[in-house]
């Protein structure tokens, strides 16, 4: 029997943090004003999402565009509770766990609100946060307190504020490092928490610190601030400090952060990131969320005007002890082990053991010890898995538990003599699994599974890589071994798919009247350089043939790479255009009635269908000409791409542009009989019929991809770098599938008798 939040609140008063255990107190009045409507629902629901709280998609098999999805009932899934009126079902709890890291007994905790909360499946995410699913409203207070009482908060791990700061895993145990960063990756995220100066951006803010440049734990690049130790002499001694990078970020469309300065001394890191969140809390985007993050606001300023102004307010900010409180505190988050060291013995082992040692096992800089990694597959670990990871922590190691960027534990300090102990231990309860960081060790977002803007089975798909691939491990060729493979349920790209050597991210196409699940292929991303480069869309294959895509395009890299060629160098020298060729035949999508297989996700038996369209025969003249015009669309934009790689990048941000203007005459055929070619007169129609109408706008993205043609318009006569014509063409690549999925709505839409709509 769960024990109540009162009850809850009155154990823990005297363990929480009195600031976080009023924090608590506050959000559940607010709950309780927002069942009683006295509370806006706006306003709730940024505050609930500023602790962790969303909601997520759980409609008993029915998404919010009306089709099946998986089922799940209550009692099957442990749940309690149906059904509140907060949100339509339960939904998630994300955790922040700063640097990833934990201890036993937070670990122990964790075990028992994944088993007495959720539905007994902890996820660890690419954030190094965790994530508890089908969790109700109400007993996230419980929750929350239980959490606090052992130094874990989860306020700001989502909303418009400054997200979980995350760190390599590595850190203070890598013979590569320049220094430990892990106290520093501490105060910067106990300092920003909650911080006046971070509580009014129009969006979220990610920071990560990496102690090496040219590994991939932390990937800096990706970030809106990331920290790469570095040091510098300075009057014959030895300074500590960072090359801090500004600007980065995912999403929808990909940018790389900026060198914002090659050294930021210790002592200025966090007076420089509180002027930088005072920045672009001030100029930073707040009514137009596509373009309210900080690249934006970068991009838009240009580095030298953004550094001017950071460095403007740094210098008007008051001193702040805090600022420099921790430089004195460095040696609280030095480890110890638990056992001396001792070299690994030459007895014979298990080939199990072999493999799992050369995958899993990595040296510490301390002679004697290493780190072992514990492989979650999609990241998912049960609360008996928890318990018993907690066991075999408390026996081999101290406090020194990390979670990892690729959805992993990592266990530092493991004396190399109890390898083969602890090895049989994590086997014992499932957790013995080989292939950490190789190309087994496929990463995935959420997907269609729990999130609300998943659009395929990210899980489903990765799941099935996985296991293929595993069912290979052993004959796989070493030139594959440690290729990343990353899948995004939809174009946002939660699971990183942009940084992967080979990345997909969930679309859809409609056909015959039902709608297919398929992936975009994604290469020329870059793990490695801290997330050096990002991959460009090469186009859409049907879900179901994915796996045959990896497979076709790993035997020919084995087959014709030259000597000590990386896959990136690869796929550049035979071109996108031969690529594209090679992947051509697996885009068909067999009727129907011949193989029914298609038009089911991974993991999901169930059809992706729409009802049939209502369509006569003028409707199937003008379907034909939409499509075909679709199409060729997607083809320009895909000879941008080749343009890009030729280095011809105006030519290629202009070619991007066209496509954009093309997909939308294309849906112009629908709402008019004469179609002009004059690009003003195209998007001025556009507008007009799609973007005012919202026809156009996404279930969850609204107009964004519509802007995305307004501004291309806007800057058709602007000159083009290589960069700024990498986004014109993520940015047509989205513009055309949001062409593709507002086609597919109107095609099922029901159509009245009289044949309008």
């Amino acid at each position: 029997m769960k024990v109540s939040n009162g009850r809850w609140r009155e154990r823990l008063l005297d363990q929480m943090p009195p600031a976080l255990a009023r924090e608590i107190d506050v959000y559940e009045t607010e709950i309780e004003l927002r069942k009683q409507g006295k509370l806006d629902e706006k306003v709730f629901a940024e505050t609930r999402l500023r602790r962790g709280a969303y909601g997520q998609r759980y409609d008993n098999g029915q998404r919010h565009d009306g089709r099946q999805t998986r089922h799940l009932d209550y009692p099957s899934a442990g749940l309690t509770k149906g059904p509140n009126t907060l949100w339509d079902a339960p939904g998630m709890q994300r955790i922040k766990i700063p640097f990833g890291g934990l201890t036993t007994r937070q670990l122990d905790v964790l075990a028992d609100l994944t088993e007495e909360y959720s539905d007994g499946i902890a996820h660890v995410t690419t954030r190094q946060d965790f994530q508890l699913h089908f969790v109700h409203i109400d007993d996230t207070p419980s929750l929350m307190r239980r959490l606090a009482a052992v130094g874990i908060t989860t306020r700001e791990a989502c909303g418009n504020a400054v997200r979980n700061v995350t760190a390599c895993p590595y850190s203070g145990v890598c013979s590569d490092e320049t220094f430990d960063v892990t106290p520093y990756a501490h105060a910067c995220a106990r300092f920003l928490l909650g911080h006046p100066d971070t509580q009014d951006f129009g969006r979220k803010f990610k920071i990560a610190f990496s102690g090496c440049k040219h590994d991939a734990c932390a990937l800096t690049t990706i970030h809106d601030m990331g920290a790469i130790a570095a040091t510098r002499v300075e009057d014959g001694r030895v300074r500590r400090g960072f090359e801090l990078y500004v600007g980065g970020g995912l999403g929808s469309v990909p940018y790389q952060a900026k060198l914002f300065d090659a050294f930021v001394p210790e002592e200025e890191l966090l007076p420089i990131a509180q002027a930088i969140s005072r920045v672009f809390a001030r100029l930073g985007e707040k009514k137009n969320r596509a373009r309210a993050r900080i690249k934006f606001l970068v991009n838009n300023l240009g580095m030298e005007e953004f550094k001017r102004l950071i460095l403007e307010e740094r210098a008007s900010l008051p001193p702040d002890p805090t600022w420099t409180a921790h430089l004195d505190r460095l040696h609280a988050h030095e480890e110890t082990p638990l056992k001396p060291a001792s070299s690994l013995n030459g007895t014979a082992h298990s080939e199990g053991f072999r493999r799992w040692v050369e995958t899993n096992v990595r040296p510490q800089k301390q002679p004697g010890y290493v780190v072992v990694t514990v492989t979650l597959p999609l990241g998912d670990i049960t609360a008996g898995q928890l318990r018993g990871l907690v066991d075999i922590a408390r026996r081999f190691v101290n406090d020194t538990l990390r979670t990892t960027v690729e959805q992993n534990f990592v266990l530092r300090w493991v004396s190399e003599a109890d390898l083969p102990e602890m090895y049989a231990a994590l086997d014992r309860i499932g957790l013995g699994q080989s292939g950490a960081g190789t190309i087994v060790d496929v990463v995935a977002c959420p997907g269609t599974d729990t999130c609300k803007l998943g659009i395929a089975s990210s899980r489903g798909l990765a799941g099935e890589l996985r296991k293929r691939l595993a069912e290979q491990s052993v004959c796989l060729d070493r030139a594959i071994q440690d290729l990343r493979i990353k899948v995004s349920g939809c174009f946002n790209s939660c699971g990183q798919h942009h940084i992967a050597d080979i990345g997909f991210y969930g679309v859809s196409r409609h056909i015959g009247g039902y709608t297919v699940p398929h992936f975009q292929v994604i290469l020329g991303g870059q793990w490695t350089e801290n997330a050096g480069s990002y991959g460009l869309a090469m186009g859409a294959v049907p879900s179901k043939r994915i796996p045959e895509v990896v497979e076709r395009i790993t035997r020919r890299y084995v087959a014709e790479r030259r000597n000590g060629e990386s896959f990136q160098e690869f796929v550049k020298r035979i071109g996108k255009s031969e690529v594209k060729t090679m992947l051509d035949d697996l885009t068909h999508v067999p009727d129907h009635s011949v193989d029914a297989s298609f038009y089911s996700d991974w993991r999901d038996p169930r059809e992706f269908t729409t009802g049939d369209m209502g369509v006569g025969e003028c409707a199937g003249e003008v379907v034909s000409q939409v499509e075909f015009g679709l199409a060729a669309a997607e083809r320009e934009v895909f000879e941008a791409q080749v343009l890009l790689d030729r280095g011809d990048a105006q030519q290629a941000g202009h070619q991007a542009y066209v496509s954009m203007i093309h997909a939308a005459q294309a849906l112009l055929r629908t709402k008019m009989a004469e179609i002009t070619n004059d690009p003003d007169r195209i998007v001025n129609d556009f507008r007009t019929h799609f973007y005012d109408t919202e026809r156009f706008f996404d279930p969850f993205a609204g107009g964004k991809f519509a802007q995305y043609l307004f501004l291309a318009h806007q800057r058709a006569a602007s000159p083009y770098t290589p960069e700024s014509a990498h986004h014109r063409i993520e940015e047509a690549q989205l513009f055309i599938e949001a062409a593709y999925s507002c086609y597919g709505r109107m095609s099922t839409a029901t159509v009245p008798v009289d044949g309008s709509r």
